[in-house]
């Protein structure tokens, strides 16, 4: 984490425009009150320096100041955070529910006319951008039949069942173009998975000392078949991020994303910096829970 800070935070240090552009060319702000903001916020100081005073500043817990919302980093992040999450967590488990059914029959099944469709299914889900996906729901659902609101509001004037209600419907767009997407690729690759495990000694073996078929899918098959899978899933993680920057402009989603974007816009560097580290965090964290699931998937792996 410390190696990633340092680099993201040199990148934007050295990237072109600076957050206080507008202000300097503007008539009405004297120059020495410009000069004294840079001052305050030392952006006339060398790279390294900077940097050590945003490190320790972020180890107290003072993620920095935005220039353009006017309030704390970590205020406005904690405040968008959670629903990127939800939309990503929900999405990760509609991919997760699709694909591992369907992967697994298609491995059982190879060249049927299930795997046949499965496969095509998942070829045209993977090759579809997120972008024309969300557009292409957007006239569909919302357009031509209108049951689902394209545009994602955090204000919803309703309390009780219709509060959540409206939240579920503005959210089921957004999550079906990350989950279909994430889940048309894993398909493929829990199909393969299974196809390596099922034709092992092991599991001829367990099946000529009479041990009924699905104990020997779900006990045997499945269950080592997850371990790449896993690896898999986690590794994307950045992917799914990323497609959840483009959705969220898509969908007008008040989450982290479309607070990146809007900051990348207007040079707004702490925020930038605190959400790409953000971004970092999660992505370090998903590995770490895949080598703890290695261990629960496959006992031979022990950590000592």
């Amino acid at each position: 984490m410390l190696g990633i800070s340092v680099l993201l935070y040199t990148i934007l240090a050295l990237a072109p425009g600076d957050p206080f552009s507008e202000l300097a060319q503007n008539p009405a702000v004297p120059p020495e009150v410009a000069a004294a903001l840079r001052a305050k916020f030392g952006l006339d100081d060398p790279v390294w320096v900077r940097y050590g005073h945003w490190f320790t500043a972020m180890l107290r817990g003072d993620w920095g100041f935005s220039f353009v919302s006017r309030m704390d980093v970590d205020t406005l992040i904690l405040q968008r955070l959670p629903t990127t999450l939800v939309v990503i967590g929900a999405a990760q488990l509609i991919a997760i529910l699709v694909a591992l059914p369907v992967g697994v029959l298609a491995g059982i099944r190879p060249y049927s006319i299930f795997d046949q469709v499965a496969n095509t299914l998942a070829f045209i889900g993977f090759s579809l951008p997120t972008f024309f996906t969300g557009l292409l729901l957007i006239l569909v659902f919302s357009i031509q039949l209108d049951w689902l609101p394209f545009v994602y509001r955090a204000d919803i004037n309703a309390t009780g069942w219709k509060f959540y209600w409206e939240h579920i419907k503005q959210s089921i767009m957004p999550v079906m173009v990350l989950g279909l997407f994430q889940g048309a690729s894993l398909v493929r690759y829990v199909r393969s998975s299974v196809l390596d495990v099922v034709r092992l000694d092991y599991v001829i073996t367990a099946r000529s000392k009479g041990i009924g078929e699905r104990k020997v899918i779900t006990r045997h098959v499945v269950r080592n078949a997850l371990i790449p899978v896993v690896t898999l899933v986690m590794l994307q993680m950045p992917v799914v991020f990323g497609g959840a920057i483009v959705t969220e402009q898509i969908f007008r989603v008040p989450g982290i994303g479309s607070l990146l974007i809007s900051a990348m816009l207007a040079n707004d560097t702490p925020v930038v910096m605190a959400v790409t580290f953000v971004f970092s965090c999660l992505v370090v964290l998903c590995n770490l829970i895949a080598d703890v699931l290695y261990a629960w998937l496959d006992p031979r792996i022990s950590y000592r």
